[in-house]
């Protein structure tokens, strides 16, 4: 900050601020010599490094191209297997869904099957209850009508004798519709 205040100082002192046209006393053409010199002294110096700089720019300007090349293939076939991805996919999923219906089917049938099977068991179960409860009420009934038989029998035939031959006679009768 101390040397900007100087500056000013100095411009104020001197009264303005001047371009000086003297060739000499500024040493453009000092410089410009210099430039000169340098140029063709430097020229094969820095043209080789030059076609060396320009060398390695298009080499790698190549290879990023290579790389852009082999990333744009690389991208394609990952494209591609994506799509294929998506394709296994969706017959996976298809065949989960068949194989979800089928098995429910086969479920649906094997239930079918057993209820089937202990609907028929209930019928057979209740025509033998059934056929049981119909020999027990017919037992019953010829009970009945042997005792009434013999009741009457008695009634009707004062003897013993030939009350028990009438009723050894229907019991033999009877026997046989009883097995």
């Amino acid at each position: 900050m101390e040397n900007f205040n100087q500056i000013f100082t100095l411009l104020s002192e001197n009264g303005s601020i001047g371009l000086n046209l003297d060739i000499l006393e500024t040493g453009v053409l000092n410089i410009a010599a210099l430039v000169g010199i340098l140029i063709y002294t430097g020229k094969d110096f820095l043209g080789s490094i030059l076609q060396e700089r320009k060398s390695t720019i298009v080499k790698s300007v190549q290879d990023a191209e290579d790389r852009l090349n082999e990333a744009n293939r690389r991208l394609s076939e990952a494209q591609k297997q994506l799509s294929q991805a998506h394709v296994v996919i969706s017959e996976i999923r298809n065949e989960t869904q068949t194989a979800k219906t089928n098995l429910l089917k086969s479920d649906a049938n094997i239930a079918k099957k057993e209820l089937t099977t202990r609907f028929n068991r209930a019928v057979a179960s209740f025509r033998s209850k059934e056929r049981v409860i119909f020999l027990d009420v017919k037992q019953q009934i010829i009970s009945l009508v042997l005792n009434r038989s013999v009741v009457q029998a008695k009634e009707t035939f004062g003897s013993k004798k030939r009350a028990r031959a009438l009723i050894n006679e229907t019991i033999e009768k009877l026997e046989g519709d009883l097995l």
